[in-house]
């Protein structure tokens, strides 16, 4: 039990990277990446907060042995509560071209802390398309009610639709199902937020194993796009921690209060696969630009919520 007055940074001790968060139940929860070697990275873990500063674990939420096509590299959930079910898009195997199996995978469950099982047996998204490799989802409901899955790897990003069974993808307008959105510098995580009728968009920069892994976004008009990179918002302070990067984001409910998850390497450390998970505050200018994140040791101050139906 953490009894400070905020949360401090790591948030909880381990290996973890790629952290999507969310609300669900009237809790916190935090679905990040087993930071390890890519033959390591089986399974996948949860946790939950009431107030931002304790945190508890769950075990083993997913695990490879409930998905027959996965062998390695489970990377980069992203939860969504839909049609009285949770859904949990993430990838897996890490694959290099089209003549692998592998890809984005999703599992359902009946609960936020799973398990999770494979909802049809085989990657939902198996292919390179415009040249993005299937990894990094993000899903993102937008206020009509449509969900779009973002992803990509290898400087390019994708968006699909997803159908209302979660476990299809819905054409665009012209017939296509995948549309490119690739910004400039655009590496790998994306990330969504609609605030005050614009769409934020981000994702992470550089090389995820180096100090200058980092954060930068857009404004759009449209959940497609175009996507004109402003400005880098979360980077490394050589003060605190470096390779700061590939991150989630927590709002409270009604409010205009924002929390950036991320992870980071702390300066006492090399090792790639030595990333954890921090938490800051996420401020916004009236006119959606984005202030450069201040990363901390400190992390932020409790904050419970109220029971959320």
């Amino acid at each position: 039990m953490n009894n400070s007055l905020t949360s401090g940074n790591p948030l909880f001790p381990g290996w973890y990277a790629d952290p999507e968060a969310r609300i669900f139940e009237g809790r916190y929860w935090i679905y990040p990446t087993y930071s390890a070697k890519y033959e390591e990275q089986l399974f996948l873990d949860a946790f939950y907060s009431d107030d931002l500063v304790n945190w508890t674990k769950v075990d083993r939420i997913l695990a490879i042995e409930d998905f027959d096509w996965a062998h390695k590299a489970v990377w980069a959930p992203s939860p969504i509560e839909c049609n009285g079910k949770y859904y949990i898009y993430f990838s897996a195997n890490d694959i290099q071209s089209n003549d692998e199996v592998g890809g984005i995978g999703v599992g359902v469950a009946d609960r936020p802390e799973g398990p999770f099982r494979d909802a049809i047996g085989k990657p939902l998204i198996d292919r390179f398309h415009h040249g993005a490799q299937p990894i990094d989802p993000h899903v993102f409901r937008d206020e009509d009610g449509q969900i779009y899955l973002y992803y990509g790897g290898w400087g390019h990003c994708n968006v699909v639709r997803l159908g209302e069974d979660m476990i299809s993808l819905l054409p665009f307008e012209d017939g296509s199902f995948y549309l490119e959105v690739t910004p400039e510098d655009y590496v790998e995580g994306p990330c969504m937020i609609k605030r005050n009728g614009q769409y934020v968009f981000m994702w992470a920069e550089g090389g995820w194993g180096g100090p200058d892994y980092r954060v930068a976004y857009a404004l759009a008009e449209s959940p497609m796009g175009p996507f004109e990179r402003m400005d880098t918002i979360l980077q490394q302070d050589p003060e605190v921690a470096t390779g700061a990067g590939h991150h989630g984001y927590i709002q409270i409910p009604d409010t205009d209060e924002y929390y950036i998850v991320y992870h980071r390497r702390p300066l006492s450390e090399t090792a790639a696969n030595h990333r954890e998970v921090c938490i800051d505050r996420l401020i916004f200018n009236e006119d959606n630009r984005i202030r450069p994140v201040k990363i901390s040791s400190e992390g932020v101050p409790a904050r419970t919520l109220e029971a959320i139906d």
